[in-house]
């Protein structure tokens, strides 16, 4: 039931529009829970296969007396050549996709914007993901206040503004291997521009880029997915950098809708590939915190010499593991390594594979599970603190360098892996084989063994899950942010709608402005693939 002392009037009404990408969608799902507990109610607005993906968590908080409901909107994907049903990023077999998927999205801002229009009251806020900076006309048109939703870190967000205001991403020019220090930074951080990359800093999308600077710039306040616990410093930086009104309300996976429900754990994001009560009763058969869980999340791909250095090292370690090959789903090799060659029945004693997607919530929370060797997406970052499990960092690309190096410099709590660049060069090139069996078997042994260094590092990581927790109970943190952000929107939308009224003529849709316009514009696919993770 929608808790008591809410600051909202009832019939608040925000309406969520999350990019169509698992890292993204969850945490968006996870706030709308949030903020209906509070007493609004919230609709979020997706296509049907996402729809679908995320309808039983949906029911699930409207089982709780929630007012929580999704609509659907068709994707514009079938109108520039893409396939029927092809709506969310994990859905791409082929890197050339990318860039007509990329269109398509920019393309939802008329039919949002006729559904709205069709609304018999439209909504005290719009809630938008960053990377859906078309829906910054559609507000502007209506009226409607807008907020964005960052899902990665704050320090990646403090680190790619502060690098572009003073001029560093433009003297490295091309060179993607240069090493910088990041300028007027709350702690010393080092990389490239090829681990300090921006969304949308790619040839080819500097529009895009510029779409979404200025839909942040005209947003009317931010909110991100952390907890000022952890990333206090660089959340009140980049609030100060932008002069925006901003909340930290997460982790929002660490919610009491999602921490206390296993339903709502086993079907986090989309139906696992295996049965969840599976995965529970092998993990209960192991000893506390023996077991290394692996994923690299919904759009990773590991090469297939890769992903066979990994599994001789994971096989080497002699240490149990799950591991969710989402690679075998479509890459003969990994399927001939794991049957042909024998590796699943070799390893079956201590190695759980999942061939897809996996319960992740579900195997993070239970006790017997010690580690997490992750890509560092940030929904894995939050799940992984939110639960106190040491992480074995493998970033891929985008902002998953600069969760690796928040885990492991700042917060204490993880191993480096070994990689050194992303997965892909922004030419498209395959880096190969970055992590030998033998580094994968030596940082296994450093993550997971007895020793003093490793047992500190897991009583960090207990300690910042408590944290995240606290943060998330009421008089935390988040929870606290989260009731000034309920309470400002009720304000800011009795003003809008006090304007509305007092206005004689009917603005003209703007949707178009950072919308449709860029719709035939070509997005390289190398630019696309960096937005998720």
């Amino acid at each position: 039931m929608p808790l008591l002392g809410v600051m909202a009037a009832p019939e608040t009404h925000f309406l969520l529009v999350p990019l169509v990408a698992q890292g993204h969608i969850i945490p968006m799902v996870d706030l709308a829970r949030l903020i209906a507990a509070r007493g609004p109610r919230v609709t979020i607005v997706t296509t049907p296969v996402n729809a679908a993906r995320n309808r039983p968590a949906v029911e699930a908080a409207a089982k709780a007396g929630l007012a929580v409901e999704l609509v659907e909107l068709p994707f514009p994907g079938p109108q520039l050549g893409l396939p029927e049903g092809l709506e969310n990023a994990d859905q791409m077999v082929d890197r050339t996709m990318y860039p007509k998927f990329f269109q398509a999205i920019w393309k939802m801002a008329e039919p949002l914007e006729g559904y709205l229009r069709a609304l018999p009251r439209r909504p005290d806020c719009l809630v938008a993901d960053s990377c859906n900076p078309w829906t910054a006309g559609v507000c502007a048109a209506l009226g409607i206040p807008r907020l964005v939703l960052h899902c990665p870190s704050a320090y990646f967000l403090l680190a790619v503004h502060n690098l572009s205001i003073h001029g560093v991403y433009d003297r490295v020019g091309d060179d993607e291997s240069e090493e910088f220090e990041v300028p007027d930074f709350p702690v010393r951080a080092v990389g490239s521009k090829a681990t300090f990359r921006g969304f949308f800093q790619w040839p080819g999308v500097e529009k895009e880029q510029q779409d979404v600077l200025e839909a942040e710039a005209t947003a009317d306040g931010m909110l991100i997915n952390t907890f000022r616990g952890m990333e206090g410093a660089f959340v009140d930086a980049y609030a100060a950098a932008l002069g925006k009104r901003t909340w930290a309300v997460g982790p929002t996976c660490a919610g009491a809708g999602v921490m206390g429900d296993a339903d709502a754990k086993a079907g986090r994001g989309n139906r696992a590939d295996v049965d969840a009560a599976r995965i529970v009763s092998w993990l209960d058969a192991r000893p506390p915190a023996s077991v290394l869980y692996v994923s690299f999340g919904s759009i990773a791909q590991l090469p297939a010499k890769q992903v066979e250095e990994l599994a001789r090292g994971l096989e080497a370690s002699g240490r149990p593991f799950v591991w969710a090959i989402k690679e075998a789903k479509a890459d003969a090799a990994v399927r001939a390594l794991l049957d042909d060659e024998g590796f699943e029945e070799r390893v079956k004693d201590r190695g759980l594979l999942v061939r897809g997607w996996a319960p992740q919530v579900t195997i993070l929370s239970h006790p017997a599970v010690g580690g997490f060797l992750t890509h560092c997406g940030w929904n894995a970052t939050l799940e992984a603190i939110s639960h106190g499990v040491p992480a074995l960092t493998w970033p891929n690309f985008a902002d998953q360098f600069c969760s690796e190096r928040l885990l492991v410099d700042v917060l204490g709590v993880g191993v480096r892996s070994g990689v050194k660049l992303p997965a892909m060069s922004s030419t498209g090139v395959d880096v190969g084989v970055q992590v030998t069996r033998e580094d994968v078997e030596r940082v296994v042994a450093e993550l997971m063994d007895g020793r003093t260094e490793a047992a500190a590092r897991r009583c960090r990581a207990k300690e910042l899950a408590a944290e995240a927790r606290a943060a998330m109970e009421e008089g935390g943190s988040s929870y606290t942010d989260l009731d000034d952000m309920i309470r400002y929107v009720s304000e800011l939308s009795r003003t809008r709608s006090h304007e509305r009224d007092a206005s004689s003529t009917s603005l003209p849709s703007m949707a178009t402005d950072l919308g449709s316009k860029n719709g035939p514009e070509k997005i390289e696919a190398d630019a696309a693939l960096s937005v998720h993770s």
